[in-house]
């Protein structure tokens, strides 16, 4: 669950969360005179290469942002080929993951997602439930905003009938109640296409999180890029309210 760390923690060169914004397809494929779906296409070499690359390099856990609360206002024709291009590639890749000791799962507003992909998501996370390498969550039909009111509504829910205190609430309580509980908090995000800002994204887990923002389109998205991302935060001093001089103490 997101959460201060108690005490100065060493710092890792690698990020345990890294969690990946991943913007430009519309832009890469309008460059080259495609239609939008094709830059959603070529938009699934560069995950391959993400995923293949943080397993082997120690990330515990990654979050793709694939689909917002708000991309439900995009033209309803681009909406539904997105929908299938995520039935496609979960039927596709999730027999690689199993083998590569990935662990899937799916964080977002399941309720209206289409019955066929959604029982798709659900039988590539009871396949690969054992797995233990890294954890690849898909963040689909998901808002930051949104999971903070789903669980405010369910803390709600629970002192109504008497089963929670309100004093009880704090941040680890509520943090229990999010999409992300099982998550630790975001190490490092990165957003790519030229755009600096989160886009309603994990709000909660990213309170203390490095960000870097990539001008690269997502489907030019590569390890050399990646790897400049993981070179800039090793670089930083991650202090979580606390002095550089307290931070370097405890590293010694």
């Amino acid at each position: 669950m997101a959460a201060v760390p108690a005490d100065p923690q060493p710092q890792s060169p690698v990020p345990n969360h890294l969690a990946i914004i991943m913007d430009g397809n519309g832009r890469w494929a309008r460059q080259r005179a495609l239609p939008r779906a094709s830059g959603h296409k070529a938009g699934i070499k560069p995950v391959r290469a993400t995923v293949e690359y943080c397993a082997a390099h120690g990330v515990g856990q990654l979050t793709l942002f694939a689909f917002s609360s708000e991309n439900w206002k995009r033209p309803p024709e681009e909406v539904r080929g997105l929908m299938r291009l995520f039935l496609e590639a979960l039927d596709r890749e999730v027999d690689e993951l199993d083998r590569n000791g990935i662990r899937l799962a799916f964080i977002g507003d399941r309720g209206k997602l289409s019955p066929g992909l959604d029982a798709a998501a659900r039988r590539a996370e009871r396949r690969t439930a054992r797995n233990s390498r890294m954890q690849l969550t898909i963040a689909v039909a998901y808002g930051g905003r949104w999971d903070i009111v789903q669980a405010a509504r369910k803390l709600a829910g629970e002192v109504a009938i008497g089963a929670l205190e309100p004093s009880a609430i704090n941040e680890a309580r509520f943090a229990r109640a999010l999409e992300t509980a099982e998550l630790p908090p975001v190490d490092l995000l990165i957003r790519t296409g030229g755009e600096q800002r989160i886009s309603n994204f994990l709000i909660w887990d990213m309170a203390y999180s490095e960000l870097y923002f990539s001008d690269v389109l997502w489907p030019a998205f590569d390890t050399a890029e990646l790897e400049r991302a993981f070179a800039l935060y090793a670089q930083r001093q991650r202090r979580f309210g606390r002095t550089g001089e307290q931070i370097e103490a405890a590293n010694c």
